[in-house]
């Protein structure tokens, strides 16, 4: 058992926001990661990285936005998104080497602040490049001011941004077959089960790869 299932509350300017922890018996890094605009904690590829990164000395603290706690079902702004997680990750006592991330707006939440926050890395899954159908409103700056190496994990088929127009420079892992919400198509060459444990081999790689054992 490599794993140790923990959370609490912590006071943000915004408000509450809960730190959910999945703890490695012996952590080497930790990865903190913000949920999307349309969801929260508990999707799935945030639940596959807080369950598998642990077995590689990864701690996984998943940040539950305040706006979320009090049951609002459209996401602020991101002015106040990015105080609720700088304040949530300030309250943070890791001695670990950190790497932010987060899926979708919580990708962008986690390019905007990783510098400023001491992270030695940023892991942005389903990062939103531009509205659907709006590649004109590219939020390319934002991901490429992220200040620190970074890692783009992005569906095929991401109608927010295909791999194949994200900008130059981030490291980029493709999921074959997989939408914004890494949902494989049927017609994929792998299954969902294989989709998202490739979201989980290439963080765990990535992280290594990155911060060094």
């Amino acid at each position: 058992m490599h794993m140790i299932w923990t959370k609490r509350l912590v006071e943000t300017p915004e408000g509450p926001a809960r730190l959910i922890y999945n703890r490695a018996r012996r952590t080497s890094a930790t990865l903190v990661l913000g949920h999307g605009a349309g969801g929260g904690p508990e999707a799935w590829d945030l639940e596959v990285l807080a369950t598998a990164m642990p077995a590689y000395d990864i701690t996984v603290i998943r940040v539950e936005q305040p706006w979320r706690l009090t049951g609002r079902r459209v996401a602020p702004s991101p002015d106040t998104l990015d105080r609720a997680w700088t304040a949530a990750l300030n309250s943070l006592r890791t001695r670990t080497p950190l790497v932010v991330g987060g899926r979708s707006a919580g990708a962008r939440v986690a390019c905007r602040t990783a510098r400023r926050l001491g992270a030695l890395g940023c892991v942005a899954l389903a990062f939103p490049l531009h509205p659907p159908g709006r590649p004109e409103k590219s939020r390319a700056d934002e991901l490429l001011g992220a200040g620190v190496p970074t890692l783009v994990v992005q569906g095929e088929r991401d109608a927010f941004g295909r791999p194949e127009e994200l900008p130059d420079g981030p490291d980029v892992a493709i999921i074959p077959g997989a939408d914004h919400e890494f949902r494989i198509a049927r017609s994929a060459p792998i299954s969902q089960e294989d989709g998202l444990a490739v979201v989980a081999e290439a963080v765990a790689e990535w992280i290594g790869r990155t911060i060094g054992p």
